[in-house]
């Protein structure tokens, strides 16, 4: 496949696809040169973009991904590891989340002004 055509069908700029491929997240597995040296991506690449997308969006960063490909491989236990300690991470922002919504409650609560300066009863 073109750059083109990957960065289509991953819905991503092909500046993200160079980027990837530039910093390691897309390995030369899915990297082949046709005869006149030009890069063709393996099919395979669609399915391992996705799978960097959605570790992207549920939080982790691209170090994290890169950390992970650079093993060559985990065991479950490590890939479970990884993922609870991200859950656990997840849940403490969710708290810190929810603690800042109580204050913002508190201080509509208080009937606080600002017409005498802010933050004034």
């Amino acid at each position: 496949m073109k750059i083109s055509e990957v960065a289509k069908a991953a819905e991503l700029p092909i500046s993200t696809i160079r980027y990837y491929e530039k910093i390691g997240i897309i390995t030369e597995d899915y990297i082949l040169r046709d005869q006149n040296n030009y890069r063709k991506y393996a099919a395979g690449v669609i399915p391992y973009i996705e799978v960097v997308k959605q570790c992207l969006a549920v939080g982790f960063s691209i170090h994290d991904i890169k950390s992970m490909i650079s093993l060559h491989g985990i065991t479950k236990e490590e890939l479970t590891r990884i993922i609870r300690n991200k859950v656990s991470e997840i849940e403490e922002a969710q708290l810190k989340l929810e603690n800042s919504k109580q204050s913002l409650y508190d201080i509509l609560e208080s009937d606080v002004t600002c017409e005498d300066g802010f933050g004034k009863y």
